[in-house]
């Protein structure tokens, strides 16, 4: 008996799987111990240090709660006008960059990358002071005629969600064209080569053969960029600290707002996190079968 254990111990470490134990073990303690603690939590409520069950009333009181709404609105508003522009930018400008024409690709690739690798809090700062009232945007649109007066980027509701969506936009497009271009690398010019000897023109390839071989690494950047927009915070909180009047708030600014700038409330927060925690495997799960059916 002891003789097999050990066979079976051997086995384990030979076939690598005692590799997965310290992963599996700290991916646990870090991420679902904590995903459960938070679950326990949204059903209670009261101040941290003694709170009480409470049942379903902290998702009830989400209904009543016009913050709330208004957070859910906006955090879905950027989702259905950023992502899909973003992609498309993406995709778009990672074609360009593959043409094997191309001079200076690496120059040109290296400066659409760098946005994403920034220091928030820098590339913050920067357009709030180029998109300010008196700064370089408004002044460059007035000097060549196209407003009058400067836009309120930062003091007018619609106004200040156009420029998180742009800031947005222009952090992440190059984040995922690294993705779209590998991709693209990897497709066989074989298949170019005929679709031109069958007289296809460029936008035919790459509406018929680029985008179809890509579909996997679309799903993907579309689930990532899904995920990461509905957990957008750094961008509101540091361009327009969720104003004018929670025009730009999302969920996660309402949530760090629930726990640690209004009167603690982890309860109620932990219950607004979990409406993100839904909405991510539901949007995840209809972006995988939609994925799936049309390759």
């Amino acid at each position: 008996m002891k003789v097999g254990n050990r066979m079976r111990g051997k086995d384990l470490f030979k076939n690598g799987n005692a590799f997965l134990i310290l992963p599996v073990l700290m991916i646990s303690i870090m991420v679902f111990i904590p995903m459960i603690l938070a679950l326990i939590t949204s059903f209670q409520s009261g101040p941290p240090v003694n709170m009480t069950f409470n049942g379903l009333g902290n998702y009830q009181r989400m209904l009543n709660d016009t913050t709330f709404k208004k957070a859910f609105f906006n955090t879905f508003s950027y989702l259905l006008v950023q992502v899909p522009i973003m992609l498309f930018l993406a995709l778009f400008v990672s074609n360009l960059l593959n043409d094997k024409k191309l001079k200076m690709k690496g120059l040109f690739r290296t400066a659409i990358f760098l946005p994403c690798i920034t220091s928030m809090v820098s590339y913050s700062l920067i357009m709030k002071s180029l998109f300010s009232q008196s700064g370089l945007v408004n002044n460059m649109l007035v000097s060549i005629g196209l407003i009058d007066d400067p836009i309120g980027w930062l003091t007018h509701p619609v106004w200040a969600k156009v420029l998180i969506i742009i800031s947005i936009t222009w952090r992440w497009t190059g984040y995922n064209m690294i993705f779209f271009l590998s991709g693209m690398q990897n497709i066989n010019p074989e298949i170019y080569e005929a679709a031109e000897i069958d007289g296809a023109s460029k936008w035919q390839q790459f509406i018929k053969v680029t985008i179809p071989n890509l579909k996997p690494i679309i799903l993907f950047t579309s689930i990532t960029s899904t995920i990461g927009t509905l957990q957008l915070f750094d961008e509101v909180q540091n361009i327009t600290g969720g104003g004018p009047a929670n025009a730009t708030t999302t969920l996660s600014q309402y949530i760090y707002n629930l726990s640690y700038k209004f009167t603690p409330n982890f309860g109620y927060a932990a219950a607004v996190s979990f409406v993100i925690v839904i909405f991510i495997v539901l949007l995840s799960i209809i972006q995988t079968k939609v994925g799936g059916e049309s390759r």
